[in-house]
């Protein structure tokens, strides 16, 4: 049994994760940075710990300091969240050595599907499809030239332990493929202190649909169907939805099982994602995994009924998975809209201040995940996430309506937020018609913000 979880995150996934743990019987412990003492995460655990100033580097980034916080404390297990060191391999396997739970997959697994081109190889072992591209890293401009000849433009540099769109670059022939590579091999050293690159086929205006799953200790795999996450600004997801609605039964049992069969391939246990790019012929090819929970897992949630965080802690736990995939049903539609400290109309600037004043929405079908209130300070140190909005419907039109109407109801006063973008968004009939790709913001960014000038006007 575990007793007591020291949550190794802040904000609403600190939340999140410490929401599962009451409902569980386990008692929370917050670690937080100087700036974020008075944040809910921490009044909501039953301890809490300060581990440092605001830079992350010295507070959610510092092994040394969580694991003091850990040991004084008495915690048991230690939960990531998404983020800061949620992908990080060698901070579960200090977690393990130490002798506490590690609530997700083994540093082994994280390790080796956290590096995108070990990843493409276990996908080749399980019969995934992948891209077409490098058959293992391209050492310099030259070789990427080479490779790209041989596949043909366009193609994508990707940074080898890359993540968030950080180390990715598009080209179209050779002589951007020489300048990008200098630019994808830095931005990915500066970022994740390693600059090795491989190289990709483009596909042009894909679908970004990914499969969640569940494993536990004693072999048992299930998934939960999927999710479409197409809208997206610079490879950072801004919507999802569950089911997608470019994915019929069929195809959701095909993507499902190759999904099952790479997560057996590295004996997978925990919760976890394979994101998959599908294009127009209903062809799909794996991207990589994500060894953690995402953001976006309510949607999830919603239409299947599970809670996906406390799956993951009894299976960390030594639980078997309560579930077949049998019992696992698609139930409606679900969407979640990520409100973002960030002003649309000026090209997403941040916007960190003060919260004068916060109205949630409510009503049927509204899930509202958040960690601000009325007098939160918005610190600019953090990523800009101030709540997630996820609504539930029978189908996927009543789920739009209720999203347009829980929006319309939010009130976050005292900073821009991305609320008018969304309802933008939900109006559009690309969107409405669910025919939006991974190029939707590129086609529409124009005429998105022109509508949001006008209505600010």
């Amino acid at each position: 049994m575990i007793e007591k979880v020291l949550v190794a995150n802040r904000g609403e996934i600190a939340l999140r994760v410490m929401r599962a743990c009451r409902e569980l019987g386990i008692k929370c412990v917050a670690v937080h940075s100087s700036v974020d003492a008075d944040s809910l995460h921490v009044k909501f655990a039953d301890e809490s710990v300060c581990i440092g100033g605001h830079l992350a580097s010295e507070s959610y980034l510092n092994i040394p300091r969580i694991m003091a916080a850990a040991e004084i404390t008495g915690a048991d297990a230690v939960h990531p969240g998404y983020g800061f060191l949620a992908e990080n391999a060698e901070f579960a396997e200090i977690v393990r050595s130490c002798e506490l739970v590690w609530i997700g997959p083994s540093p082994e697994v994280i390790a080796r599907m956290g590096d995108k081109n070990a990843a493409r190889d276990a996908a080749r072992a399980a019969n995934v499809p992948i891209v077409p591209g490098s058959k293992g890293l391209v050492a310099d401009a030259d070789e990427a030239a080479k490779v790209a000849e041989g596949i043909g433009y366009p193609v994508m540099l990707k940074a080898v332990a890359g993540g968030g769109g950080k180390g990715m670059r598009p080209a179209m022939d050779e002589d951007q493929l020489r300048k990008a590579f200098v630019t994808a091999s830095n931005e990915a050293a500066t970022a994740f202190k390693n600059g090795d690159l491989y190289l990709e086929k483009l596909v042009l205006r894909p679908r970004h649909v990914e499969i969640q799953i569940l494993g536990d200790s004693y072999g048992n795999l299930l998934h939960l169907g999927e999710r479409d996450c197409s809208i997206q600004r610079r490879h950072q997801k801004l919507m999802e939805e569950a089911p997608s609605p470019a994915v019929d039964e069929a195809l959701r049992a095909r993507m499902g099982e190759a999904a099952l069969r790479l997560a057996r391939q590295v004996d997978y246990v925990s919760a976890g994602t394979l994101e998959f790019l599908l294009d127009a012929s209903g062809e799909f090819y794996f991207m990589e995994m994500n060894t953690r929970i995402q953001v976006e897992h309510p949607v999830t949630e919603m239409v299947t009924g599970l809670d996906i965080v406390k799956e993951q802690i009894r299976v960390a736990a030594g639980e078997k998975l309560r579930h077949t995939q049998e019992d696992i049903v698609i139930r409606g539609h679900a969407i979640e809209c990520r409100i973002n400290a960030e002003d649309p109309s000026r090209n997403f600037a941040p916007c960190p201040g003060k919260i004068m004043t916060l109205h949630p929405p409510g009503g049927p079908g509204v899930r509202l995940d958040t960690h601000i209130y009325a007098d939160f300070v918005v610190s600019p140190h953090y990523d800009s996430l101030l709540a997630k909005l996820i609504c539930h419907g029978q189908d996927r039109e009543e789920a739009i309506a209720r999203m347009q109407r829980a929006l319309s109801e939010m009130v976050i006063e005292g900073t821009a937020t991305t609320i008018p973008f969304h309802l933008q968004v939900l109006a559009d009939p690309i969107f409405q018609r669910g025919e939006a790709t991974t190029a939707y913001l590129e086609d529409r960014m124009q005429s998105l913000k022109e509508s949001l000038e006008l209505s600010e006007a």
